[in-house]
Formats: structure tokens, sequence, C-alpha cells
């Protein structure tokens, strides 16, 4: 499918979603917001994906929201109605709720800025590249409004004790602070780096039974929101159910022979 602000393709079984508007940092305009919606529930429905790679085109993530574009507000409605920029922006925190929860492994490859909603996105990744250049932070207060969207998946990414800490100074975070906090697992000085890096990561998710992959993230994810016991008993019908499909046994006999499964590749 053609976008106007993103570009997603293929390779092989690792999708790759671009946010394309290098000429504005990536900012974010809702028509963005809709279109990568859009890419990450195509992403969730395509059982063939095994995993996506999100990155920003121009040598950064992404800005946040286009200010330009939340500059220019129509008038608020006069008879008592909802607001309807309120839907617009809440809709884009579905889009991170989708990319927070899609069943394929995420890897994002953060450089430059990744602030707002940016910092949001690479929150909602499993693992998360930085190249050296990468700051993140949530600068929004010192013009005026707030990062509404992005707050409960950063708290849950850095803890509520530094998400708090960024919130009420504003501050931007460089790439070694980022990797300290726990946002990031790989700190890369320079693109061959990151290929090596990306490549390793992709290897090592190749490797895996997809369906295995899927399940041991929803239940790492539930943990969140869920009771213990309620976590443990999903996790036990999980591994039960998993067990008695045949990639199970072929996964063990092919470990114990020392060769390949089929569905590991690379």
């Amino acid at each position: 499918m053609a976008y106007a602000n993103i570009a997603l393709t293929r390779d092989g079984a690792v999708a790759r979603l671009t946010l394309n508007r290098p000429d504005r940092r990536n900012a974010l305009t809702h028509a963005m917001m809709l279109e990568l919606e859009e890419a990450f529930a195509t992403i969730r429905g395509d059982e063939s994906c095994r995993a996506l790679v999100l990155r920003g085109a121009g040598g950064h993530f992404c800005a946040g929201g286009d200010l330009d574009a939340m500059a220019d507000m129509p008038p608020k409605p006069g008879n008592g109605s909802v607001d309807p920029l309120v839907p617009a922006y809440r809709q884009f925190g579905d889009a991170l709720l989708t990319l927070n929860t899609l069943p394929q492994p995420t890897i994002a490859i953060v450089e430059g800025s990744a602030v707002g909603g940016g910092f949001g996105m690479a929150c909602c990744c499993d693992v998360v590249i930085l190249h050296e250049s990468a700051r993140f932070g949530m600068p929004e207060p010192k013009v005026g409004f707030i990062p509404s969207q992005i707050i409960p998946f950063v708290v849950r990414r850095l803890g509520e004790g530094p998400a708090r800490d960024l919130a009420v100074t504003g501050r931007v975070v460089d790439a070694v602070e980022a990797k300290h906090l726990g946002l990031g697992s790989h700190l890369c000085t320079g693109t061959a780096d990151i290929n090596r890096t990306l490549k390793a990561v992709l290897d090592d998710i190749l490797r895996l039974e997809p369906q295995a992959v899927a399940t041991v993230k929803r239940l790492v994810l539930s943990c969140a929101t869920t009771r213990d016991a309620a976590v443990l008993d999903d996790a036990a019908e999980s591994l039960v159910g998993l067990l008695r499909r045949p990639q199970a046994g072929e996964g063990i006999k092919a470990f114990k022979a020392k060769t390949a499964p089929s569905w590991a590749k690379g």
C-alpha cells in the first residue's frame, strides 16, 4: 500500500516501516498518525511477517508532533459539543496500543530526535537500537502543552521515577543515559554498527518459533495490568497448548539432534 508520510516494505519475513517526512524530522501530523495505525494493523494481520523494524528517514527518528500543524487550531465548538480535536489526538493512542501489542517482535532504530510521539513509539518496541546521536524527552510543556498519548508507555518502559523526572523538567536525555534508563538495549556508533547489531537481533528472532514468541510477548505485556495468579494460569494453559502443537515436537527433536527446525532462518 502506498502512503504519503511513511513507507512500509518487506524484506522476506521482516517488515520495515520508515517514518518518511525527513524535511520535518519526521514530525507527526494527524494524517501520518492515521497511516501509522493502518500500517500497524496491516502488520498485525500478516502471519507471514515475523518482525517489524521501525526507523526514521533522514537521520532522525521522530521529532514529536508537527508544531505548524498543531498551531493551526480550528475554533472550539460553541454549542457544548465535544471538541473534535479530542478524538483526533486520542487516535494516536490507539496507534501506540496497536504497536505495543503487535504479536511480532518489534525493533526501533533510533537516530537523532525521538521526543514526544517519537519517544512513545520507541517505548512501545521490544528492542531499541540506539545510535549515539539519539535524544529522548518530553519537552512539550516548554511550549505550553503535553505529550498526552505516550505517557503510559513511557512510565511502563522507564518506571515512574525516571518518567516523573523527564515530565517535570522537560529535559532531553542522550543515548548513553537512555541506555542506562533501560530504554535501549544496544548503543551504536555508526551505520555499520547499527547494521551489524540489527542483523544479530533479527538472527536471534528468526530462530524462534513465531507462535511461541508471540505468546511469551503477550504474557510479558500482561504482567503490567493483570494479577500474577491470572498471568500464571494463562501461562500454564499457553505452555500446554504450545507443547501439543507439532512445532514443539519438531523443535525438541531438532534441539537434541543439534539441527535447525523448519522455522529457523539464517
